[in-house]
C-alpha cells in the first residue's frame, strides 16, 4: 500500500468517525427537544438527512389536542350523567333551603316577639306590685298586650344586634370561605355553610319547645353561630361558584338567574307553607324542626349525590399559588413576630385585593372594571335589603295596607321577579347575546352583557321613582312590578365578575362580593331606615328618592364599564416561569391602593350609619 493509499484510508476513518459524532449530537439534540416538550414525541432520526426538519418546519412542534387544557366546564364531559357536575344537581336542594330561609323568617320574629313580652311582663310584675301578667300563648293566639312600645322597641333592638352580629361575622368569614373553596372543593365549602344555621335553629327549637325557661339571650348565639359559617350570603356565593366551574362563560347570567329564581321563589312561597303548618299544628316549633331537616336533607344530597365541579389538578394548582403567596411573608418573618404576620391575614378588607389585582396580566382597565362591577353589584345588593322593610311599613302608612294588601303586593313582586329570571333573562341570552368564542377562553364582558346590566339597572331606578311620585296602592305595586324587571341586574354582574380573572380564583371573588353584601347586609337597613324614621313626619317619600338616586349612581358607573377587558393568563404563566432567587419579593405596585380605598369604604359607611341613626333619634 503506498502513501496515497493511507493518506484515503485516514480520511476515511475521519470522515465516518464525523459522521457518528453528528449523528450523536443529533440523537442528545432530539433527546433534549423531547424532555423540554413534556415527552411529545418526534419522528426518530435514521441516520440520514436531518431528521426531517427543513427551513420550513417550526421550532416547537403543533400542540396535540390532547395536550390542551380544558376549561373547567369540560373536563368531565367524558363521565356519565350522574357523575358530571351541573348546576342542576345544586338546584333542587337550594331551592328547598330558599323555601326554608324564607319560611323560618316570620315564625322566628314571632317567637322572640313573645319570649321579650315574656320577659318585659316578669320584670314589670317585679318592679310594680299592682301590676297584672297577662300570660303570653306562645306558638299562636292573641297576644295583643305584647303591641306596646316598650316591647316593640326592644326586639328592634334585638334583632338589629342579632343582624349586626351575624352580618360582622359572615363578613370576616365569607372571603375566606370562598378562597377555601377554590382550593378544596365546592362541595366541602357548601356543606359547612349549613351546619351553623343547623347548630343556630337547635337553639331555636329549644327556644320553641320550652319557652317559659329559655333564656332569651341565647338566641344571640345563633346568630352568631350562623355568622360564623357564611350564613345564607356564603350558601348563595359558593353555588354561583359552582356554576360557574360547569357553564360556559357566555351562559353564566343565565345559570346565575337560575338561583335567584330559586331565592326569590322560596321567599315567596316560603312563608305562605310555614303560616299553613303553624295554623294546622298550633305549634311554632314544628317549623323550626323542618327547617332544619332540610338542612340535614341539603348536607345529605351534596356530600353524596352531587359530582364535585374542581377536578383535583385545579385545586392543586389553586393550592400550589396560595403557598407562593404566603411564602412571600417569609422574609417579614425574621423581623417581626409569627403573630403579627398571621394578623395581617385577617385584615377584614384584605379579601378585596382579587377585586385590585396588580402585576403581570393585570391591567388599569381590569382594576377599572372589578372595582366598579363590584360597586355596583353592592349598591343592587344594599339598596334591596335597605329597602325590603320599608316598603311594607311606608304601604302601611300611607295605603293603610294590612297583612293580605302586603302579602298580595309582595307576591305580585317577587312573581314579576321570578319571570324575568327564568324567563326573559334565557331568552334575551339565547336569541341576542353573540355565539360564544370557540377557544372557551375568558374574555371578559361583552356588549350584551354591560346592556343588560344598564337596562335592568334603569328599570330598578324607574320603578323606584315610581315609589315617589305613586299616590295610590295599584300604582305603588305597578312601580314594584317595573323594578322587580331590574332582578335580572344582579346574576348579570356576577356572572360579569368571573369573565375578569381566572378559573382558580373565582371562588375567591365572589368571597369578596360576599364580604360585600355581608357589609351592606349591616349598613344599608340602618342608613334607609334611620332616614325614613327621621323624615316620615314632615315628607315620607324622602328615603325613596334617595334609594332612587343611589340607582342613579349605578346606573351612571356602568356607563364606565368597558367590553373585552380580563385578566391575561398567559402573561401571568409566563412571568411565574421567570428563575427568582425566593430571597427578595418586590411590592406589587397597586397593593398600596386596597388599604386606601378600604379605608374610603369604612369611613363612608361609619358616617353614613352616624347619619342614620342620628336621623332615627
Amino acid at each position: 500500500m503506498d502513501t496515497h493509499d493511507l493518506i484515503e484510508a485516514d480520511f476515511d476513518i475521519d470522515r465516518r468517525e464525523l459522521q457518528r459524532t453528528k449523528s450523536r449530537s443529533r440523537v442528545r439534540g432530539q433527546k433534549a427537544t423531547e424532555l423540554a416538550k413534556a415527552g411529545i414525541e418526534t419522528p426518530p432520526y435514521d441516520g440520514e438527512g436531518d431528521g426531517g426538519a427543513d427551513e420550513q418546519s417550526p421550532l416547537l412542534p403543533p400542540e396535540r389536542e390532547e395536550d390542551k387544557e380544558k376549561p373547567t366546564w369540560e373536563e368531565f364531559a367524558d363521565l356519565p350523567w350522574y357523575k358530571r357536575p351541573s348546576i342542576f344537581f345544586v338546584l333542587p336542594p337550594f331551592f328547598l333551603m330558599a323555601c326554608a330561609f324564607g319560611g323560618v323568617i316570620t315564625p322566628k320574629l314571632n317567637l322572640i316577639l313573645e319570649l321579650i313580652c315574656q320577659r318585659y311582663m316578669s320584670e314589670k310584675q317585679l318592679t310594680d306590685p299592682t301590676f297584672t301578667m297577662i300570660p303570653v300563648h306562645f306558638g299562636g293566639g292573641d297576644n295583643s298586650q305584647c303591641r306596646i312600645p316598650e316591647v316593640q322597641s326592644a326586639v328592634a333592638q334585638f334583632t338589629l344586634w342579632g343582624s349586626l352580629i351575624a352580618g360582622l361575622l359572615s363578613a370576616i368569614t365569607s372571603p375566606k370561605l370562598g378562597a377555601l373553596s377554590d382550593r378544596y372543593g365546592r362541595k366541602k365549602i357548601l356543606v359547612f355553610s349549613s351546619v351553623g344555621t343547623i347548630l343556630g335553629e337547635l337553639i331555636t327549637i329549644w327556644a320553641g319547645t320550652y319557652p317559659e325557661n329559655f333564656p332569651v339571650n341565647m338566641l344571640i348565639l345563633g346568630y352568631a353561630l350562623d355568622g360564623l359559617t357564611g350564613s345564607f350570603i356564603v350558601a348563595m356565593a359558593i353555588s354561583n361558584s359552582y356554576a360557574t366551574d360547569c357553564t360556559p362563560p357566555a351562559r353564566r347570567n343565565v345559570a346565575f338567574g337560575y338561583f335567584h329564581g330559586c331565592l326569590f321563589t322560596g321567599i315567596a312561597l316560603g312563608p305562605i307553607i310555614a303560616g299553613y303548618i303553624v295554623k294546622k299544628t298550633g305549634k311554632i316549633v314544628i317549623v323550626f324542626w323542618i327547617l332544619t331537616s332540610v338542612h340535614l336533607f341539603f348536607m345529605a344530597f351534596i356530600t353524596f349525590i352531587t359530582p364535585e365541579s374542581l377536578s383535583k389538578k385545579r385545586q392543586m394548582v389553586a393550592r400550589e399559588k396560595h403557598a407562593k403567596e404566603y411564602e412571600k411573608l417569609g422574609p417579614v418573618s425574621e423581623v417581626l413576630p409569627a403573630w403579627v404576620v398571621n394578623l395581617r391575614s385577617y385584615n377584614l378588607l384584605a379579601p378585596l385585593k382579587v377585586l385590585w389585582p396588580t402585576g403581570p396580566g393585570s391591567s388599569p382597565a381590569v382594576r377599572r372594571n372589578l372595582f366598579l362591577l363590584a360597586a355596583v353589584d353592592t349598591i343592587m345588593f344594599g339598596v334591596a335589603m335597605g329597602s325590603m322593610m320599608i316598603i311594607v311599613i311606608y304601604a302601611n302608612y300611607m295605603f293603610g295596607w294590612e297583612s293580605f294588601e302586603s302579602g298580595r303586593f309582595m307576591t305580585i313582586v317577587n312573581s314579576c321577579r321570578v319571570f324575568s329570571l327564568l324567563i326573559v333573562l334565557p331568552l334575551l341570552t339565547r336569541y341576542v347575546r353573540p355565539k360564544q368564542d370557540a377557544s372557551g377562553k375568558q374574555k371578559g364582558c361583552d356588549s350584551f352583557d354591560l346592556n343588560l346590566i344598564r337596562f335592568a339597572v334603569f328599570f330598578d331606578t324607574l320603578g323606584y321613582v315610581g315609589y315617589c311620585v305613586a299616590m295610590t296602592g295599584p300604582l305603588f305595586t305597578l312601580s314594584g312590578a317595573i323594578a322587580a324587571v331590574g332582578g335580572i341586574a344582579a346574576p348579570t354582574l356576577q356572572a360579569a365578575l368571573t369573565k375578569h380573572v381566572p378559573a382558580e380564583q373565582t371562588g375567591q371573588l365572589l368571597g369578596a362580593s360576599g364580604l360585600l353584601h355581608a357589609l351592606a347586609r349591616v349598613v344599608a337597613p340602618t342608613v334607609f331606615q334611620g332616614i325614613y324614621a327621621g323624615t316620615v313626619k314632615h315628607y315620607p317619600q324622602t328615603v325613596f328618592v334617595c334609594l332612587a338616586s343611589t340607582f342613579g349612581l349605578a346606573f351612571g358607573m356602568t356607563w364606565f364599564l368597558r367590553t373585552n377587558v380580563y385578566f391575561d393568563e398567559d402573561k401571568a404563566a409566563e412571568a411565574a416561569e421567570q428563575p427568582q432567587d425566593g430571597t427578595y419579593f418586590p411590592r406589587d405596585e397597586g397593593n398600596e391602593s386596597i388599604p386606601v380605598i378600604g379605608s374610603v369604604i369604612a369611613a363612608f359607611a361609619a358616617i353614613a350609619a352616624w347619619f342614620g341613626l342620628s336621623s332615627a333619634s
